[in-house]
């Protein structure tokens, strides 16, 4: 990567950077841009018979149908009773 194309992204996404700082964002990207290149040599086709190799069906359980929980019995600590739990806020 060159420095003529680190200082218009920087300005593009309106940082600020030292001259200093700059030759390290330089010699960052460029090791950056070098890892993601490798990936390209990686072989990403997908084959189902590779790729469920360990799966046997016949090692599964049966998927047999069983009854709920009734929701009275579900709801009978909530809070609010319009059959919704009412959770605290984490987010502001």
């Amino acid at each position: 990567m060159e420095l003529e194309m680190v200082k218009y992204l920087s300005k593009l996404a309106k940082l600020s950077y030292t001259d200093e700082e700059l030759e390290q964002a330089v010699k960052d990207m460029t090791s950056i841009i070098e890892i993601m290149d490798t990936i390209k040599d990686i072989d990403v086709t997908y084959d189902p018979y590779k790729d469920n190799h360990n799966v046997y069906l016949e090692d599964l359980r049966e998927d047999v149908a069983q009854p709920s929980l009734p929701t009275d019995k579900l709801l009978q600590n909530a809070v609010n009773q319009d059959n919704c739990f009412v959770v605290p806020k984490v987010v502001e």
